[in-house]
């Protein structure tokens, strides 16, 4: 009997050492990526992943109708769900293919909205969806291992210089351009009118 609380006893310092050690390892992974924002601009129905002030990659969107529009301003993400069951309007959509919110689920720290996948891929480059936005799956799939809980997401109904930058009338800029190059050059390469819509 003895000899077996020893071995429980040893089992648990091993299971506590080794529990702190995934601690610290997810920890410096964490850090070792700079934090990304996600910048949405509504009027677009674009997304750009944004790290150090450069583009990582923009996506297209659906985003809230009318009737239900996409909420605007700063949030961060709260949550991060891997084939999500869908709760809403009185039922329930278990994981797969009918599932409305696709395969993948940020919740933003703004109650009820989020980022998600879709059924419809029909819908991206709408305004159609409750105030949620909306990404083919595969590409809702890219997005999520590319950003973390806590990261920085904005929402913008209006275009600004920046947003121009990323978004406008210039072509997107590829990967790693910083978004101040890109207004820049928007600004001396085309008239007033077409840059600041």
């Amino acid at each position: 009997m003895i000899q077996i609380e020893e071995q429980m006893k040893r089992l648990a310092t091993l299971t506590g050492v080794m529990l702190i050690a995934t601690a610290e390892v997810l920890a410096a992974d964490n850090q070792a990526r700079p934090a990304r924002k996600i910048v949405v601009s509504l009027a677009d129905r674009k997304l750009a992943v944004m790290e150090a002030g450069r583009v990582v990659k923009i996506f297209n969107t659906a985003v809230g109708a009318p009737s239900s529009p996409s909420p605007t301003g700063s949030f961060e993400i709260l949550n991060r769900l891997a084939e999500p069951t869908y709760y809403g309007f009185g039922r329930v959509v278990p994981p797969g293919n009918g599932n409305p919110i696709g395969t993948r689920w940020m919740g933003l720290s703004v109650k009820g909205y989020g980022i998600h996948g879709t059924n419809d891929p029909n819908s991206i480059g709408h305004n159609v969806s409750h105030g949620c936005i909306r990404l083919r799956n595969r590409d809702m799939e890219e997005l999520f291992d590319m950003v973390s809980v806590g990261d920085t997401v904005e929402l913008y109904a209006e275009h600004t210089a920046d947003l121009d930058g990323i978004f406008g009338a210039v072509k997107a800029p590829a990967t790693g351009v910083p978004v101040s190059a890109v207004v820049a050059q928007a600004r001396t390469a085309a008239p007033a009118a077409a840059v600041n819509r």
